[in-house]
């Protein structure tokens, strides 16, 4: 416990407004995968699905960007 708190020393606090960002970006990485996906059910060109890949890693590293 951090003194005086019933706060874990091992925990992280997010303050709201932190934990609605983080929140989002984990929401546009699961929006990217599925749009990847369906793209792939669809039957897209090697181009499309290039572009789709590089939306996702830039969805996946600002959500890694939290810490």
């Amino acid at each position: 416990m951090v003194k005086g708190t019933a706060v874990a020393p091992d925990s992280v606090v997010l303050t709201a407004d932190e934990a609605v960002q983080l929140s989002d970006r984990v929401y546009q990485v699961r929006c990217a995968a599925e749009d990847m996906a369906t793209a792939i059910d669809e039957g897209a060109e090697v181009a499309e699905l290039r572009d789709l890949c590089d939306e996702l890693m830039r969805a996946a590293k600002a959500a890694d960007g939290w810490r």
